[in-house]
């Protein structure tokens, strides 16, 4: 606050504070855009196709880093003004940090919102950090079985995840963000998409200068420097990472997943988002496990990496059954256990002794961490796999913690039951995909027509680059590698 006295001793205040204006309620925003991802021959990763051009980003720079915030304005400075239309939304703790940096109004929820309204509004979120910004990006719709595409800048320590160098933010945004923009309706997989697209086209979206039946939406023509859209054969390429169901349930074997530790929100003290209500028609029953209504709405849990059990502060080793299909597996004595997705074998599995799993593979992880007998080694179940641990009761009485993509959630005791499953993928007429994390992947620079490099250039780069899979022992780079 400033004070400026007149001559004849009067006093006016004057702030100097930035106005407050500047972060909106994210709320006003229009709802979500929900894109399609198209299956292609060449192949196993999808095709993003915006129906029209994303509105509502949600930028989320690494916690803790001002260089990392500096970034973040920068990029959010250089698509507001190139790209109209766009409403930049942030976390609000970070919302509160970086808006006096930009000369524009930014977006917004309360912690006790931030869940529900981003699951609604969100249309693409942008990550800059690391492989945890990614977790926390996903963590934010764990509760949901529709999330928005992530496109990430790695921009942490390690980055396996992270697709693009954030020096590459303008290339990597234009290709996400133009992505489908100009797609010919015979190319569409579906007739419910080809219908939609016919609509379109006679609501005067198309562009008079092609053909008729190319979509073409105005809002695209307003990109400086736009030229042509980029069309279907160019655009960015999806990889929908496979995510965990799980559920806690208590001695009485109710679901308890919403009394939980709330760590979805990646706010401190947020509390329990809103979450889809859906029927679970297989309920997964242990053989003591009784009472599970079959049609009742369950409030999942998910996990894009792994949910671990272990024996936290005591001094003794976890004792838990394992339960694999209703048939009881093994009685493990060990540190904890781990189940993994794919996406989560290069994470904690992999440290404590996991198999690496393509994330491309429909599969989960049962990985023991230290555990007492030797035999006992890692195994990779389908995904559909239905799995339950509960406390052994030669357990000693003890509570376990238990945590989701690695925070803890809550403590179970003898009689509880952690229940986890693969989550399905599964096409609908009117998103296209339900379920997954779909991921923006760097398309492949040696133009694969057979699209088995394109699959895997990022993944096979990641190991060698970063994981340093197999290197030698000494000075040089291993040969083959360039």
């Amino acid at each position: 606050m400033t004070v400026f006295r007149f001559p004849g001793g009067g006093v006016r205040h004057f702030s100097v504070s930035a106005a407050r204006r500047h972060i909106l309620d994210i709320a006003a925003l229009p709802d979500r855009i929900v894109p399609h991802y198209q299956q292609t021959k060449a192949s196993s990763l999808l095709s993003l196709i915006w129906p029209q051009p994303p509105r509502n980003v949600l930028l989320m720079p690494k916690l803790h880093a001002p260089h990392v915030i500096v970034s973040a304005a920068e990029f959010a400075k250089h698509i507001h003004s190139n790209y109209p239309g766009l409403n930049i939304v942030f976390e609000s703790h970070v919302a509160n940090t970086i808006h006096d940096q930009l000369p524009f109004p930014i977006y917004t929820a309360a912690p006790a919102d931030a869940s529900s309204l981003f699951a609604h509004k969100i249309d693409l979120v942008t990550t800059m950090g690391g492989d945890g910004t990614i977790l926390r990006a996903a963590s934010l719709f764990s509760m949901h079985h529709h999330v928005p595409p992530i496109l990430s800048f790695s921009m942490g320590t390690i980055g396996f995840l992270g697709e693009w160098k954030f020096q590459e933010y303008k290339r990597a945004w234009r290709e996400c963000y133009m992505s489908g923009c100009s797609v010919s309706v015979e190319d569409l997989v579906g007739p419910h998409t080809q219908v939609a697209a016919r609509q379109a086209a006679k609501a005067n979206l198309t562009d008079p200068n092609k053909d008729d039946d190319t979509l073409q939406s105005p809002a695209w023509d307003a990109v400086r420097g736009n030229g042509q859209c980029m069309g279907l054969s160019r655009s960015s390429k999806i990889l929908l990472r496979h995510r965990l169901r799980v559920g806690i349930y208590d001695a009485q074997g109710r679901n308890i997943n919403e009394q939980l530790i709330p760590t979805s929100t990646a706010e401190p003290g947020g509390p329990i988002p809103e979450i889809d209500e859906v029927s679970y028609p297989n309920a997964i029953s242990a053989p003591s496990t009784g009472g599970i209504t079959r049609e009742a709405p369950v409030p999942y849990i998910h996990a894009i990496n792994e949910v671990s059990i272990d024996r936290g502060v005591h001094p003794h080793l976890a004792i838990i059954d394992i339960y694999v299909n209703n048939h009881f597996l093994t009685e493990a004595v060990a540190d904890g256990i781990l189940i993994s997705t794919p996406t989560g074998s290069t994470a904690y599995s992999l440290s404590a002794g996991g198999s690496i799993v393509h994330p491309l593979v429909k599969a989960l992880l049962i990985t023991p961490i230290s555990p007492r007998s030797l035999s006992f080694r890692p195994l990779v179940l389908p995904l559909n796999t239905k799995v339950v641990l509960k406390l052994s009761k030669r357990n000693r009485g003890r509570e376990l913690p238990v945590s989701i993509d690695g925070k803890r959630r809550v403590a179970v005791s003898f009689g509880m039951e952690v229940r986890v499953e693969g989550e399905k993928l599964e096409k609908t007429v009117e998103h296209g995909w339900r379920g997954g994390v779909p991921c923006v992947i760097r398309s492949s620079s040696k133009g694969d027509t057979d699209g088995i490099a394109e699959d895997d250039d990022s993944w096979v780069g990641g190991l060698n680059g970063l994981l340093k899979f197999n290197y030698p022992f000494g000075a040089g780079e291993p040969e083959g590698q360039h």
